[in-house]
This record gives C-alpha cells, structure tokens and sequence, in this order.
C-alpha cells in the first residue's frame, strides 16, 4: 500500500501539495510539517490517505481530484441510469 499526502484547499477546491510515499511514518512526519506550515490557514485540510495506487485513491476520494460540478453530474447520470434500470424492471414484473 502506499500512502498520499494531500494538501487540499477547501475554497478554491485545488490541491496545494500531493506526495506518495511508501513508509506510512514518512507520510505522517510530511502531514505534520504541513499542517504546522498550513495551520492559519482555515481553507487548507491536510490528510493522509492510503490506496494501492493514485487511481485507487481518485476513485475511492473523488472530491479531492474533481470539481464539484464533474462530481454532480457524474452522480446524476449514475442516478438516471438506475432510475431507467429500476423503471424496465417494474415493467417486466
């Protein structure tokens, strides 16, 4: 498993840093560095994440990768997909 150091600025919704490491005690010492770096900031959240890969983790934490508008309409299309599905499933009963 790896382990991602993301640094997250919650008002312009962008990552400020982002860094894998393989130790988890390397990742940990790096979210604390940036949370003493970062810690007047109120829009910054520091978090460690742990995933087998970065695609693993963007899909397993989207929001961090993905603007809220990609996110809202991926949603919806998954939701009307299911609605259709569940729609021919009434049907067929």
């Amino acid at each position: 498993m790896k382990h991602y150091l993301v640094v997250f600025n919650r008002r312009s919704g962008s990552i400020v840093r982002f860094s894998e490491f393989t130790q988890a005690n390397e990742a940990l010492t790096a979210r604390f560095d940036a949370e003493t770096e970062f810690m007047d900031d109120a829009d910054i959240e520091v978090v460690v994440l742990g995933a087998a890969s970065k695609d693993a983790l963007q899909r397993t934490h989207g929001r961090y990768f993905h603007g809220a508008r990609e996110m809202a309409g991926s949603a919806l299309g998954k939701l009307r997909k299911y609605e259709a599905n569940s729609s021919r499933a009434c049907l067929a009963i």
